[in-house]
């Protein structure tokens, strides 16, 4: 069996568009026939622009290759152009490349993903969601109301869900890290007073952030978010800054969670060395697939810490964090985002259940990718997944987030 041919799909949700604005789906079939679907998430350049590096490393390094090799594969994708280090757009590539292998292999043996990698470990996945806006919210007044948001956690608590991440803190810029306006901090609190108050001990709280803080001004709102005890503090600090997220993680009595802009076990294993955090969230996507995520988990181990599979993309992603999720025992928690959308694209074929997901025990991925919805619903912007805020903090009149991404300024 060789892999022969290649599709790539990008598709866009329908507004609001929670997971991106776009979503790349690739298809990849074998000379026996065999089709196996994968995602790559977003990387630094638009998706035209993406399509060609994933159409180049498929035919540099993959076509007309077993799809059992993975491992050669990553090799090569990883050593090209005399590199060995990683590389957000090229394993951002391989990454929906090779979950594609592992789909067309569970295919070709009729078995689940997650029983060629050591068999299944959980029988059901703790999941996590966003708050979003309910359909009575106002969509631009939710980001910045505690009340609303503890409305939204109430509701969900209501569904099943035990873990609830929300993000009020405020802008993340390409100027690096910032230190937080008191009044981002203080409409933090007010988040977390308020949505504790909800839920009670119900749900965990997860605060999201993104990497938007310098280390002073991360460890000044760690510190005033305390008495809610959070069970993550999401990417406080820059992600390549990782001594200063370490600083962080001393610092303040939340663990501290990182890696959805990471590639590749090299980059985790730092941050482990580090001690810079305690929960390792990869986008399957980005981070190498789902083999080199494997390794990942292992790595983590040893460090007594624990995995939560990021995911801000559409459901094949979703699909390859269920099944790695399936067969590690130091799993966390497993994000999921709950749209039509979603649903649709793999005709209902994995969803969440009272708060928890039942991995598939269909062949591969245990999807049925509707090919037909993805191509009705083709990207037409020219914006990219997701944006980070030009302008700086704003210290006088505050600040709103946008949820998922900054809105599009033309």
């Amino acid at each position: 069996m060789k892999l022969q041919d290649l599709d790539v799909i990008v598709t866009a949700p329908p507004a609001p568009g929670w997971g991106g604005r776009y979503w790349i789906l690739v298809k990849v079939t074998t000379d026996t026939g065999i089709t196996g679907w994968g995602e790559c998430y977003a990387s630094s350049v638009g998706p035209d622009a993406m399509t060609h590096v994933i159409r180049d490393v498929f035919e540099r390094h993959m076509a007309g290759e077993n799809p059992e090799n993975i491992e050669l594969m990553f090799r090569r994708a990883y050593s090209s152009g005399f590199t060995q280090r990683p590389d957000l757009t090229v394993m951002g590539a391989f990454s929906g490349l090779e979950i594609a292998c592992w789909d067309i292999l569970g295919k070709d043996r009729g078995r689940p993903v997650h029983a060629l990698l050591g068999g299944r470990m959980n029988e059901r996945i703790r999941a996590y969601t966003y708050l979003y806006p309910l359909p009575q919210h106002d969509m631009t007044a939710f980001w910045t109301s505690p009340g609303m948001a503890a409305e939204a956690a109430a509701q969900k608590v209501s569904e099943g869900y035990t873990a609830l991440k929300f993000d009020p803190a405020g802008p993340y810029t390409l100027r690096g890290g910032h230190m937080p306006a008191m009044s981002d901090i203080s409409l933090s609190v007010a988040f977390c007073k308020a949505i504790r108050e909800a839920v009670g001990d119900k749900a965990d709280l997860l605060f999201g952030t993104h990497g938007q803080f310098t280390t002073a001004g991360a460890i000044r709102l760690g510190q005033a978010l305390e008495p809610y005890s959070p069970l993550w503090f999401e990417e406080p600090t820059p992600p390549d800054n990782i001594e200063d997220m370490a600083r962080v993680a001393r610092s303040v009595r939340i663990p501290v969670a990182t890696g959805e802009r990471m590639t590749t076990k090299s980059e985790f294993a730092a941050v482990l060395r580090a001690g810079a955090a305690e929960i390792l969230q990869p986008a399957l996507g980005r981070a190498g697939g789902i083999w080199e995520m494997k390794k990942v988990a292992a790595i983590a181990e040893v460090f007594n810490a624990q995995m939560a599979p990021h995911l801000y993309a559409g459901p094949v992603e979703w699909a390859a964090n269920i099944h790695l999720a399936a067969s590690i025992p130091n799993i966390l928690l497993l994000e999921t985002i709950e749209t039509p959308f979603h649903d649709q694209l793999i005709k209902g074929s994995i969803r969440v259940e009272n708060g928890f997901v039942t991995p598939p025990d269909a062949p591969g991925l245990g999807i049925d990718v509707d090919e037909a919805l993805a191509r009705a619903h083709p990207f037409t912007g020219s914006d990219l997944h997701l944006n980070m805020q030009q302008a700086p903090c704003d210290y006088a009149k505050g600040n709103a987030f946008a949820g998922g991404s900054p809105p599009i300024v033309e």
